[in-house]
């Protein structure tokens, strides 16, 4: 049954049915994955999430890595063989404790990161090539805060 009433259209029209921001974000973050590809980065985005974290506090024990990226010890430990196999992290028994792990980043590590880097920052400007550089700023200065 049809309500032709027009206080009840305009009641209903005027209901948000836009996206909440959490969907919204998620959404980004989805298109963000997508076209962040190895081949585009030239490396894989986990890669670039593990050469990020050292860049900002290497060396890293090799436990706070897996806690900082969310992975269990065994995934933690491929990750690091194969970027270690990659020459882009070096990895060395910490001198105060022979039981644990330090993880460095390498020369080729960084200059592997700033190539992602570069690449992600293409990936920003195609995803953002709507808003001004004020509002871009404005996105970042918001995001930050909410991260941190």
């Amino acid at each position: 049954m049809q309500d032709d009433n027009p206080d009840t259209l305009q009641i209903a029209m005027a209901v948000d049915t836009s996206p909440g921001t959490v969907v919204m974000l998620l959404r980004l973050a989805k298109v963000i994955h997508k076209r962040s590809t190895e081949e585009r980065l030239g490396i894989k985005l986990r890669q670039l999430m593990l050469l990020s974290y050292l860049r900002a506090g290497a060396p890293a024990l090799q436990q706070q890595l897996c806690e900082a990226l969310w992975l269990d010890p065994n995934n933690c430990v491929l990750l690091l063989n194969e970027m270690e196999d990659m020459g882009y992290v070096e990895r060395r028994r910490d001198p105060s404790d022979r039981r644990r792990h330090v993880v460095d980043l390498t020369e080729e590590g960084q200059k592997a990161l700033e190539r992602a880097e570069r690449a992600q920052e293409e990936i920003g400007d195609e995803l953002l090539s709507a808003l001004s550089d004020e509002e871009r700023a404005t996105l970042r200065s918001l995001l930050s805060r909410v991260v941190a």
